[in-house]
C-alpha cells in the first residue's frame, strides 16, 4: 500500500537562511505628538498568512497604511524583497488591498468588476479574459459573473473583492477587517475559503483584525499589538498556550489569572502563594522567579477540571461554590466563587443532554488542574 508522504510544516522563521519578504526595521510613525508605531522591527516570509491583532488605536492599520504606501515611517525602514518601498507610491507596487467595504462597482457585473483594474494595467488584452475566468474559478464565482454586486450575496461580494485583489497576482496582499461585515457563521465559513485561496495562489497575505478567533482560524503567525509596541510575535497555538505576557493571555480567548508570590520548588517549579486561606499552588514553569516575586499564574477555563469530590491525583485543587454557567451549546462555562471571593472559570463539553448534566446554581464544587495546566507569568 502507498504511503501518504507527510505535509511539510511550513516554519520560515524557524530557518536561519530564509529572508523575509517584508521586513519592518526599527520604524516608528508620528501624527504630530502622537507615536502610533514605536521603534518596531518585524519579519514577514513569502507565503504567510500573517495577522496583526490588537484593540482600536493599537498601531495595526498603520503598519497595513506604510505597507500600502498611504503612509510613510517617520524613522526606519520598510523592505519589501529587500527593496526600501517608502519612496514607492502606492500604485507602482506589487501590494493590493481589499478593504471591508469592498468597494465594488455597483455599475459593472462581477466578471467587469473583476477585470477593471487588468485593464488599466499593462497586461496584454488577450490574456485578460484568462486570467479573470482564472480568478473566477478560484473564487468559485462562474456563475455569478454576469450578476451586479446587488445580486449576489455578502459572502459572494465578498469573493468578488478578494478576486479582483489577486486578479494582478500581488506579491503581498493587504486585508483590512475583510469579514467584519459578514454575519458569524459565514464569516467562520469564509475564513476557511481565504485560507485555502491563500494557500492555493502562494500569495503573502497580512490581515488586521480586532478579531482574536479570526486571527488564531486564519494565521501561520500573529503579532499581537499594544500602544504601537509589539508585544507578542508568534504561532496561534504558542500564543494561546504560552503567552509572553497577563495582556496576551487575557487578550486571546479566556482566562484565569491569579496573582501571587512565587517560591522556587526545585528546577521549573514553584508553588505560589495567593488567595487566603487557599492552599499554595504547585506550578511547573519555564519563566525564571526569585523567592518572594509578585507573579500571575494563568490557566485557560478548559484546563480547570470539575467535580463533586475533591480528587486525589492532582496537585492543585480548591472548593467553591457555582456562582453562575454560561451555556454556550457545545460548552458550559462554570464561574465558581471559592470562600475568599475570587472567581475561576472552569469550563467542560457539553457531551450530555442538559437535563443529564452533575452541576448547577449553587452547587459546591471541586476545581482542580495539573501543574503544567497554567503558564507562570511576571507581567
Amino acid at each position: 500500500m502507498a504511503q501518504v508522504a507527510p505535509r511539510p510544516v511550513f516554519e520560515p522563521w524557524n530557518e536561519p537562511a530564509a529572508k523575509p519578504l517584508i521586513q519592518f526595521q526599527n520604524v516608528t510613525k508620528r501624527f504630530g505628538e502622537f507615536t502610533a508605531i514605536d521603534n518596531l522591527s518585524l519579519d514577514i516570509y513569502e507565503r504567510e498568512f500573517f495577522a496583526l491583532l490588537g484593540p482600536s488605536g493599537c498601531g495595526k492599520t498603520t503598519m497595513m497604511r506604510m505597507l500600502g504606501g498611504f503612509e510613510t515611517p517617520t524613522e526606519g525602514k520598510i523592505l519589501l524583497g529587500g527593496q526600501d518601498i517608502a519612496p514607492v507610491p502606492p500604485n507602482k507596487r506589487p501590494v493590493n488591498m481589499m478593504f471591508q467595504s469592498y468597494a465594488l462597482f455597483p455599475h459593472l457585473t462581477v466578471y467587469d468588476n473583476i477585470a477593471f483594474g487588468l485593464k488599466r494595467s499593462d497586461m496584454p488584452k488577450s490574456e485578460i479574459a484568462g486570467r479573470v475566468e482564472e480568478m473566477l474559478k478560484l473564487t468559485r464565482l462562474g456563475k455569478f459573473a454576469g450578476r451586479k454586486p446587488h445580486q449576489i450575496s455578502g459572502g459572494q461580494r465578498q469573493r468578488v473583492a478578494l478576486a479582483r485583489a489577486l486578479a494582478k497576482a500581488p506579491k503581498l496582499l493587504l486585508l483590512d477587517e475583510p469579514l467584519g461585515a459578514l454575519d458569524k457563521k459565514l464569516r467562520t465559513e469564509t475564513q476557511f475559503e481565504l485560507m485555502d485561496i491563500q494557500e492555493r495562489t502562494g500569495t503573502t497575505f497580512v490581515i488586521v483584525t480586532h478579531d482574536q478567533e479570526e486571527a488564531m482560524t486564519v494565521a501561520s503567525r500573529i503579532a499581537v499589538m499594544n500602544d504601537g509596541l509589539l508585544v507578542q510575535v508568534d504561532t496561534p497555538g504558542r500564543i494561546y498556550e504560552t503567552p509572553n505576557s497577563t495582556y496576551v493571555a487575557d487578550f486571546i480567548g479566556d482566562v484565569n489569572i491569579i496573582e501571587g508570590t512565587a517560591q522556587p520548588a526545585g528546577e521549573g517549579a514553584y508553588t505560589v502563594a495567593w488567595a487566603e486561606g487557599q492552599p499554595a499552588l504547585s506550578v511547573q514553569s519555564a519563566t525564571e522567579l526569585g523567592a518572594g516575586d509578585r507573579c500571575f499564574f494563568a490557566i485557560r477555563p478548559e484546563k480547570v477540571a470539575i467535580s463533586a469530590e475533591k480528587p486525589a491525583d492532582r496537585p492543585n485543587a480548591v472548593q467553591g461554590k457555582i456562582l453562575d454557567i454560561a451555556y454556550l451549546g457545545n460548552i458550559s462555562t462554570y464561574h465558581v466563587e471559592l470562600p475568599g471571593g475570587v472567581i475561576i472559570k472552569a469550563q467542560t463539553a457539553n457531551d450530555r443532554r442538559i437535563s443529564r448534566r452533575s452541576f448547577t446554581w449553587e452547587d459546591s464544587v471541586w476545581l482542580s488542574w495539573t501543574a503544567t495546566a497554567g503558564v507562570l507569568l511576571a507581567n
